[in-house]
């Protein structure tokens, strides 16, 4: 192994713009995707303001009803395929999987690098549409109406098969890395359990993707050709393109979940100072999450029509995969208890992570029940739900993340003042938002209506102004985070006192990880031995 020289890591080691864009090294990939990342949420987050501006007040405020369609569409496909599939596995996984597991880099770095240009070439069909007449549909592109349209379905479509493929690579990038790169002494139950999250996310991207990408493409060979598949005017079965689409997206909402749970169990573990709770538990509870997720997607076609068997069966499937969830969030508690807590802005967001997903996790256990999903269905409970979950859930996880791994990243701390303030914001804008849409739901409130009845207008006006106050703290958060890059203090190699394998590299790291291979002699959470010795 090449030995680098003092002073030196993998942002300075080489320069220029080519040696980014041609980098193999598996930290920079990791950092070229959270830029990416962070501009895909930018806009998705413009979109979630234009379109909580227009519900201030019924009627037209600032967009046609058309463009309100088209915006919530933008707005939801952004989000979830450009935002929340890759945030934690394409950035932060990128960079820290190799270092968890005491390797120099990920298995196939060039396979690595072609991820990173898929994803962003699936997202410049995603921008052509914007531009071109965006989509209309809805993310989820339901037929017979997605088949239909006339607005730019094919190029948003082919943007999401795209970044399927990169999410494929990335997939198979992370299992064989797991699999053959762990350094001498590593076995399987000394694995850090975000690597464990990040195995089981693995290992959905590579199965359940291709389902996506087979049946968007049945939807553009169906527009293109006139083929009849989807559409019941050609002969098609519009029900048939849910079943194939939520046998891909119900999983996808643990790729996106998975990670999240995986950077939680670092957090408490490092702001308790204690071994996790149970570690084979949430480790094989991971396992679980990933096998079962991929029996519960009918329980979104309670009203399709299907049979009462089916619902009954997917009712209880539904039940069973929040066992596992629940595991690792008991397990998470037992982990604090007695612990030697230490409340930094990371662990700030494990505490809204904790809050808003169980908030999410009893949502979700309500809409499973057949004789209340049927009268919530299509209302904005199930929109609060899915924000609890996906934003209050991953989102929250994803900023923790962010806020933990910052200083092993760039070497520099950002303000400790500021980002309790920004938290403060987050957490009151964020409920502001979602946890009046609950209400609206149990009301009646149709989701993705343009307009609406007087009577709701006081709690969408209260919604919107939500939004406003949560912008404000990501403002904060992005103001302070950039200035740490020009101003910040020197972290330090382990500002936390964390036990991972990623905290005894220095920060930021050098291009080799480690000087020397390490070998792993105790798991990454022995905090009794330390305290012992």
């Amino acid at each position: 192994m090449s030995e680098s020289l003092p002073g030196t890591n993998y942002i300075n080691a080489v320069s220029g713009i080519k040696s980014w864009l041609t980098t193999l090294d598996h930290k920079r990939i990791g950092i070229m995707y959270l830029l990416f990342i962070a501009i895909s949420f930018g806009l998705g987050g413009f979109f979630a303001l234009a379109l909580r501006l227009e519900l201030l007040n019924p009627g037209q405020l600032i967009v046609s009803a058309k463009q309100y369609n088209q915006l919530f569409t933008l707005h939801g496909a952004v989000m979830v395929f450009l935002f929340i599939v890759p945030s934690i596995p394409a950035s932060l996984g990128n960079f820290l999987l190799p270092i968890q597991l005491g390797a120099k880099d990920v298995a196939f770095p060039r396979l690595n690098l072609a991820s990173l240009y898929l994803y962003v070439f699936g997202a410049a069909f995603c921008v052509y549409s914007m531009v071109s007449g965006a989509a209309d549909t809805g993310w989820t592109f339901y037929t017979p109406y997605s088949s239909t349209t006339d607005t730019s379905v094919i190029s948003m479509t082919l943007g999401a098969f795209i970044l399927g493929f990169s999410s494929i690579f990335t997939g198979i990038n992370f299992i064989v890395t797991v699999h053959k790169m762990r350094a001498p002494g590593m076995s399987w139950f000394k694995l850090p359990l975000f690597t464990w999250s990040l195995y089981a996310t693995a290992i959905i991207q590579v199965l359940a993707t291709p389902v996506l990408g087979i049946t968007l493409l049945l939807l553009i060979v169906e527009r293109l050709v006139g083929i009849g598949i989807f559409d019941p005017a050609l002969g098609g079965d519009p029900v048939l393109f849910q079943h194939f689409f939520w046998f891909y997206s119900h999983p996808a909402v643990y790729i996106m979940i998975l990670p999240a749970m995986g950077v939680m169990s670092e957090l408490v573990t490092t702001f308790s100072k204690k071994n996790i709770f149970g570690y084979k538990m949430v480790a094989f509870s991971s396992i679980a999450i990933a096998i079962i997720s991929f029996l519960v997607w009918g329980h979104h076609l309670y009203v399709s029509g299907q049979s009462d068997y089916a619902d009954m069966i997917f009712s209880f499937l539904t039940y069973l995969v929040a066992i596992p969830s629940a595991v690792k969030v008991f397990n998470w508690i037992a982990t604090l208890y007695n612990g030697e807590i230490e409340l930094k802005a990371p662990f700030l967001y494990f505490i809204a992570f904790l809050f808003l997903f169980t908030i999410g996790g009893f949502t979700g256990i309500m809409l499973a029940s057949l004789s209340l999903d049927v009268h919530l269905h299509d209302t904005y409970f199930v929109v609060a739900h899915f924000h609890y979950v996906m934003m209050g859930g991953t989102v929250m996880a994803f900023l923790g993340g962010i806020h933990y791994w910052w200083p092993k990243m760039f070497g520099k701390m950002y303000s400790e003042k500021a980002a309790i303030v920004a938290w403060f914001f987050i957490m009151a804008g964020f409920n502001m938002v979602f946890f009046t849409q609950f209400i609206l739901g149990t009301k009646g409130m149709p989701r993705r209506y343009y307009s609406y009845l007087d009577q709701f207008q006081p709690l969408h006006a209260f919604s919107t102004v939500g939004t406003w106050v949560l912008t404000v703290g990501f403002l904060i958060m992005a103001f302070y985070l950039v200035e740490s890059l020009l101003n910040g203090e020197p972290a330090g190699d382990n500002p936390w006192g964390s036990l991972g394998l990623e905290w005894t590299t220095q920060s930021p790291p050098i291009t080799e990880n480690f000087a020397d291979t390490p070998h792993i002699i105790h798991g990454p959470y022995d905090y009794d031995k330390v305290k012992l010795s």
